[in-house]
């Protein structure tokens, strides 16, 4: 049997022009095509990318659902965080949906959302 190594060494020097034209010879030495494992090289890349790790967010944002009983203490809160007047924080606070902060990092947005669940607020971080 023929050293395989060899060959594999020997193939590696070719360039894709070459491999190319190789390839039709041997195609028409053997009477076979070489489609069927093109086609399956052609489908692994596709795997691959498919198998690449998610990228991590790395960004969110506070959102208030509701201000709960202690509005007010909520509302102080709120302006601890931001530098929203009395009159803005307590609209904010009020508005279902509202964004306290934005694009903080994930131990700012959980900092922010502990005080505000201690403060009686209903808070997700998105």
């Amino acid at each position: 049997m023929a050293d395989l190594d060899k060959w594999v060494d020997e193939l590696g020097k070719l360039s894709v022009l070459e491999i190319a034209e190789l390839v039709k010879k041997l195609e028409s030495a053997w009477g076979v095509s070489a489609a069927a494992p093109v086609a399956v090289a052609a489908v692994a890349p596709t795997a691959e990318a498919a198998a690449e790790p998610v990228e991590e967010k790395t960004e969110f944002d506070v959102i208030i659902k509701d201000a709960g009983p202690k509005k007010i203490e909520v509302i102080k809160t709120i302006r601890q965080f931001t530098n929203l007047g009395l009159k803005e924080a307590k609209e904010l606070a009020e508005t279902a949906g509202g964004k306290v902060l934005e694009g903080v990092s994930k131990e700012a947005a959980a900092d922010a959302k502990t005080k505000l669940e201690a403060a009686g607020a209903v808070i997700e971080v998105a």
